[in-house]
């Protein structure tokens, strides 16, 4: 995107009589590419009143109002772990891997990074049984208790143990149904479902939503670039940099 369409844009979110606006963040968001969404016929009918302007085809957010809805975020958030609730962290682009794991474990917050599990929060149950089955299991190897099976049988365990290691990367301290849900781009098809069954269970939902998103979806919406690295990385180091544990 031209640099000084950028730097256009930035002057006109911080000259606004709506929103005490910190123009220094601001600039900081914009460098970082939190003002791009996606091309303009992806655009969400509800996702417009985050749209500042549009430039040669892609929706330009408004960082102002991205801004205000990172205070509203942070303020909830910080209530939920002050409480010792627990906050499950959805990110399963690549583009988000490193960020999500990096803040998740900054939090001692459980983390999805390797793809939703259907049922998740709504079969917990049963879900939670798994990762009990899990925790025994690498216990039990650790302890050598499989070496009683023949190598064959130890075989067949291993692969079984790898695949769930993969499965739950990052719920090992998942030990109940998680009483808020931060999803990082609310459009990715296993997201959606695991949107809609935080929704099921009225789970509040905080989420970094682009413009091709339902803010409608979500109880705390943060419009933003949700697709590009650079953004979602700095997104996140912000929000841990505001969070108190």
């Amino acid at each position: 995107m031209d640099n000084k369409i950028t730097t256009e844009a930035v002057e006109g979110m911080t000259h606004t009589d709506e929103i005490d606006v910190d123009m220094n963040l601001i600039k900081e968001m914009a460098d970082n590419g939190l003002l791009y969404g996606h091309k303009k016929q992806r655009t969400h009918p509800r996702f417009k009143q985050f749209i500042y302007t549009t430039r040669n085809g892609v929706e330009i957010i408004d960082l102002a109002k991205t801004s205000k809805k990172i205070d509203e975020a942070v303020a909830f958030l910080n209530a939920q772990l002050k409480e010792n609730k627990t906050v499950l962290v959805v990110g399963t682009q690549a583009a988000s891997w490193d960020a999500v794991e990096s803040f998740a474990k900054k939090f001692d917050m459980p983390y999805v990074k390797n793809g939703w599990i259907g049922g998740l929060v709504t079969n917990f149950k049963v879900v939670g049984q798994r990762l009990d089955y899990l925790r025994k299991a690498l216990v039990s190897i650790e302890k050598g208790e499989f070496d009683k099976y023949t190598k064959k049988e130890r075989v067949t365990i291993n692969r079984k143990i790898d695949k769930m290691k993969i499965m739950f990367e990052g719920m090992d301290n998942l030990t109940k149904t998680p009483d808020v849900m931060f999803v990082i781009d609310g459009s990715l098809r296993n997201h959606i479902t695991a949107i809609k069954e935080a929704a099921t269970l009225k789970i509040p939902v905080v989420a970094i939503i682009d413009s091709d998103d339902n803010p409608d979806l979500v109880t705390y919406p943060i419009p933003a670039n949700d697709h590009a690295k650079l953004s979602i990385t700095w997104m996140l180091n912000h929000l841990g940099d505001r969070l108190k544990v």
